[in-house]
């Protein structure tokens, strides 16, 4: 690794209209060794601190990242990069002050890579205009044998068998591997990465304003095998998803390196201090001042079993918040103006929506929302799981974040179900498919009272794969086909994301259907049917979030 300080240049590529040898700004001290060279190929940038990057001038790839003199980048011949890499590309370098910052235009989309003086982090931000990239991505391609190869997100190509789609392996001892087996929620990391104990690398997130999906979205974070390690930002990819892709610049989101700890809590996306950004004439970028607030006084109507998120969204970003337990109260800073659909969830199941306009450099203030629509306010006769969005307490419904159905630490996906006992939800599985567990029986028993009367059944489902929904048969009654929710086209219930559209199916059962004698009980089946066809974890399926039989 190169000891002396870089001799400064000025290079203005296309579009760069900011002077590569621009004074520090007041109050900022370059450390000794920043700066950066042309190597003719590359543009080579040193923090001063420890990391020196290289980014292709061609390509606007990260070629290097070298940690106190180790190579980190580099994955089978591959590079660090947007998308899948850009191909060629405009790349040009300015320096402002203490900060680096490197443009990579490719077509309609612009990327940025900025590193600051002193600070063993990259910065990055993508901008895309349009569709002509069907994911919004950027990959970390690390070197193999410097991290552990471990995890549910991490295989060996030499060993293991693909059991699906190319991407799912299966190891000796029956257990499955994927990147997608992240079993993680965006709202539920600031960073991922590995560390060896003396040295750490980690992807830091960004606040994912012009992502889609939604805060509970699954996607794939990081994977490693044999040939390297994968880290990423997932900003928008098809597998599983439920919204459109958003527009505009995003980030930042950052590489950081670390002595073996996480990173600095300061750089996670919800406090970091951006103000520097302020800047760098960085197209499309809005800073704190061109942003508002909304707080909320509280929720009435929560149920304290469950956290509650209120989720902001339109079509061009996307927010949100944890509300407080006990009162509900929210606060939601650094939203771009507009006009929003405030939702507000219980667990993962929308409750409430409204609308909410945010103003630039305003808070809005919003009175106590009642929760009105929660379905778990219905009287039941019997209910199996919790109207909380999810598959959570049903069969198998913790290991599917992180494993495959065919995993051998799955139970058993068929067998019937009792209503009586108290054990019915972790007997009924978590997802049912049309060719491993249809007609899946539930046993229960009424009062001649009870079964004088028409009843409502109510099955939720959290998502579904090739139209897969149920038909219910109740004793010798059957019900008719319910019309498909729109859901996710892709993979859903074998890539770790149980996360669609959630649905409610209701079946109006009449009094005819029961049994007469409160002794004998009524037998409750569920089959998928499906317009489409497929095999095993591939056949026609959906995941439930509750069902039951209302008074």
């Amino acid at each position: 690794m190169r000891t002396t300080p870089f001799r400064r240049r000025t290079l203005l590529g296309a579009g760069a209209a900011l002077a590569a040898t621009a004074a520090l700004a007041p109050g900022t001290a370059a450390a000794a060794g920043f700066g950066w060279s042309d190597d003719g190929t590359q543009y080579v940038v040193d923090t001063g601190a420890g990391l020196v990057l290289k980014v292709s001038k061609s390509t606007g790839d990260i070629t290097s990242l070298v940690y106190k003199g180790k190579e980190y980048e580099g994955y089978g011949g591959k590079h660090s990069h947007v998308e899948s890499g850009l191909g060629a590309s405009t790349v040009s370098l300015a320096q402002i002050g203490s900060t680096v910052l490197v443009t990579v235009v490719h077509g309609t989309l612009r990327h940025y890579i900025a590193a600051r003086s002193g600070l063993n982090n990259v910065y990055l931000w993508t901008d895309k205009a349009d569709t002509s990239f069907t994911a919004t991505r950027f990959i970390a391609r690390l070197k193999p044998g410097i991290f552990p190869n471990e995890g549910s997100d991490s295989w060996v190509e030499g060993a293991d068998t693909v059991i699906e789609a190319g991407d799912v392996w299966q190891r000796a001892d029956g257990q499955t591997r994927s990147k997608h087996f992240s079993g993680v929620r965006v709202m539920d990391y600031d960073h991922v990465g590995y560390t060896t104990g003396s040295v750490g690398l980690w992807m830091v997130r960004s606040n994912h304003e012009k992502a889609s999906g939604g805060p509970f979205y699954r996607s794939l974070l990081r994977h490693s095998n044999e040939l390297g390690v994968g880290l990423y930002e997932i900003l928008h990819y098809n597998q599983s998803q439920t919204e459109a892709m958003r527009f505009g610049l995003q980030g930042p989101y950052m590489l950081s390196f670390t002595d073996g700890g996480t990173p600095d809590p300061a750089l996670f996306a919800a406090n970091h201090d951006t103000s520097w950004v302020d800047g760098l004439s960085i197209p499309n970028w809005v800073g704190a001042a061109g942003r508002g607030r909304v707080a909320g006084v509280g929720l009435a109507g929560m149920d304290p079993a469950h956290p509650y998120t209120v989720g902001f969204a339109n079509a061009d970003a996307q927010y949100w918040t944890r509300a407080t337990p006990g009162t509900g109260a929210f606060s939601c800073r650094g939203m771009l103006p507009g006009t929003y659909t405030l939702t507000v969830y219980k667990g993962e199941l929308a409750v409430h929506t409204a609308t909410v306009t945010v103003t630039a450099g305003t808070a809005t203030a919003l009175h106590t929302i009642a929760l009105v629509n929660d379905p778990a306010s219905a009287p039941a006769i019997w209910r199996i799981g919790t109207w909380d969005g999810t598959p959570g307490g049903f069969k198998n419904a913790a290991l599917m974040t992180y494993a495959h159905p065919a995993d051998v630490r799955a139970a058993a996906w068929t067998g019937n179900v009792v209503v009586e006992g108290g054990g019915a939800p972790a007997a009924f599985p978590c997802y049912l498919w049309k060719d491993v567990n249809d007609g899946v029986l539930v046993y229960f028993r009424l009062t001649a009272a009870q079964a004088a009367a028409a009843h409502t059944l109510r099955i939720g489902v959290t998502t579904a794969f090739l139209n897969g929904r149920p038909q219910v048969t109740v004793n010798d009654w059957v019900s008719a086909i319910p019309s498909p929710p729109t859901q996710p086209s892709t993979r859903s219930l074998t890539n770790g994301s149980y996360r669609g559209n959630n649905h409610t199916f209701t079946y109006v059962v009449p009094a005819s259907a029961w049994k007469t004698d409160p002794s004998q009980y009524n037998v409750l089946r569920l089959n998928v049917v499906s317009g489409s066809t497929g095999t095993g974890f591939l056949s026609p399926g959906t995941a439930i979030d509750c069902l039951d039989l209302l008074v």
